[in-house]
């Protein structure tokens, strides 16, 4: 089942299309030895590939010997960045991309892939390498497309959907690769003007390092880096999900071991960038596999497809590689997750969206840093502008109102909850709320208790933003008190020397403490 697939993405990828069944050999054989997930396949993936053909663009010509060397080049780099993350520990760094970007990620690169594949699809000769120019020679184009080609495609994606819909247990891209194959050498499909998939080469691939020059380095780290970005974000959430459906652990330090020596392995063999592919995954559990074991005799299957049955696949038209990839591409449009996030939450909604647009009408690389930036500013996003109220008791029972001027909690009291870390960004307004908080009060402000429950941590700048406003409300007359006050605050607290400022006994665990004190309690 994985054969077609990892042809698709060697087509993807711009390589040679053998190179795709190389990535399910030594690559698959070096992770299944030392990564730890039972079920993550490491081997060609439709993300590192689009990241691939990206970044090599106009570097050398598709599918060139020097074209394969700068990928080689491109997977050694990876594996190097890979193997220093497994030395800091920065298996973390996964945790960075959100699940809401990461499915907007993935859907503009289907997208994107799926655009590429058309004019294979349709007999087109396409020659842009950017979505939006595709997509215009593929209108220009449109009168002359090869009508045998469309019908063999019609027919490959005929049988993908029904094998999909009605018996999904069966390997639908296989058999249409194979029906394909029979079809192109039964009644001569290259004779009709359908193009054939050339140049797939016998035998085991041969080992040596890419030869690349010292000076054609620098331009491949970037791409490097996005396919590190995308291999550790992607590899270890699918490695995640897999271990929670069947109550396992996964050490993702361990897994970037594997994934660097999958990676080394790759380029040595003539391959490119290989990843935790998350369809060839779920294909594996699928068919029943529960260990590493099912993975290695993956790999002794392909070695004998490599060494004995390269020959009928000279046979198979481009088109329906096309139209098998361009079904995975499809796949990874999300359509049911789009739905929910946008049900559940329209500000990542809309995040999603920004950055599938980025990935189609920009590129992969551009995409995946935006992810990351857009994960990252969405939590700095809720801690800069973090829920505030003002605690009211009725019947016996605290309940927070909005924070709005005018809001008290008691003649003289206010009681004030912020729902963050104060920090440098949003220290300002924490402290602009509290004073129209103060001077909106329909009474003078005799007492104003912070409810600190959720900020466990104030820096330096915080603190000094803290002092101030103490200051400015002794002068207004009104006494600063601090409850639910967790440990690691109140060590914050005597490093900023505000324990000396505001007084240790303004400082309680609980509102029910501090009110008492203050002579509040009914």
């Amino acid at each position: 089942m994985s054969l077609p697939q990892a042809m698709g993405y060697a087509r993807i990828a711009g390589m040679p299309v053998v190179t795709g069944l190389y990535t399910l050999l030594l690559p698959v054989v070096a992770f299944a030895t030392l990564g730890s997930s039972r079920y993550l396949v490491v081997a060609a993936d439709s993300a590192t590939a689009a990241i691939l053909a990206g970044g090599l663009s106009g570097k050398a010509p598709l599918g060139s010997e020097h074209y394969v060397a700068l990928a080689g080049m491109v997977a050694l780099l990876t594996a190097g960045a890979l193997l220093l993350a497994r030395l800091f520990k920065l298996g973390f760094l996964a945790d960075f991309l959100s699940q809401t970007v990461l499915v907007g990620f993935l859907a503009g690169v289907g997208l994107q892939v799926g655009i590429a594949m058309l004019g294979e699809m349709l007999g087109l000769e396409i020659v842009a390498t950017t979505t939006l120019g595709q997509l215009a020679d593929i209108g220009r184009h449109l009168p002359r497309l090869h009508v045998p080609t469309l019908c063999v495609t019609g027919a490959v994606m005929a049988m993908l959907l029904l094998s999909r819909r009605l018996a999904p247990w069966l390997p639908g891209p296989l058999l249409a690769v194979i029906g394909a194959i029979a079809a192109s050498a039964a009644f001569d499909l290259s004779g009709h003007g359908v193009t054939l998939v050339q140049g797939i080469a016998g035998g085991l691939p041969s080992l040596g390092f890419p030869h690349v020059s010292v000076r054609e380095i620098p331009p491949l780290l970037p791409v490097a880096a996005s396919c590190f970005l995308m291999i550790v974000a992607q590899s270890a959430a699918t490695a995640r999900t897999y271990a929670s459906h069947h109550h396992q652990t996964v050490d993702e330090n361990a897994d970037l071991v594997g994934l660097s020596a999958a990676n080394v392995v790759a380029a040595m063999s003539g391959a490119f960038v290989v990843n935790g592919s998350p369809t060839q995954s779920a294909m594996v559990e699928r068919s029943g596999g529960r260990s590493q074991v099912t993975h290695l005799a993956m790999a002794a299957v392909v070695g004998l497809v490599l060494v004995f049955l390269t020959h009928p696949l000279r046979f198979l038209p481009r088109c329906v590689l096309g139209a098998v990839v361009f079904s995975i591409a499809m796949g990874l449009v999300d359509l049911r997750a789009l739905r929910d996030i946008r049900r559940e939450s329209p500000g990542e909604f809309r995040l999603a969206l920004v950055t599938a647009a980025v990935v189609v009408l920009i590129g992969v690389e551009q995409g995946i840093v935006l992810a990351m930036v857009l994960s990252l500013f969405r939590h700095v996003r809720h801690s800069y502008q973090p829920h505030t109220a003002v605690l009211v008791e009725e019947g016996g029972q605290w309940r927070p109102i909005p924070a709005t001027p005018g809001a008290v909690s008691r003649p003289g009291v206010i009681v004030f909850q912020f729902g963050a870390d104060l920090f440098y960004a949003n220290a300002s307004g924490f402290a602009t709320n509290v004073r129209a908080l103060v001077e909106s009060a329909g009474t003078p402000v005799k007492w104003l208790v912070v409810d600190a429950g959720a900020i466990t941590s104030i820096d330096y700048s915080a603190a000094r933003v803290l002092a101030d406003l103490h200051e400015e409300l002794l002068r207004r007359c009104v006494t600063l008190v601090l409850v639910h006050t967790e440990p690691s605050l109140r060590a914050d607290l005597r490093r900023h020397r505000l324990s000396d400022v505001i007084g240790a006994d303004h400082v309680f665990e609980t509102l029910r403490e501090a009110l008492a004190a203050i002579g509040e309690q009914p």
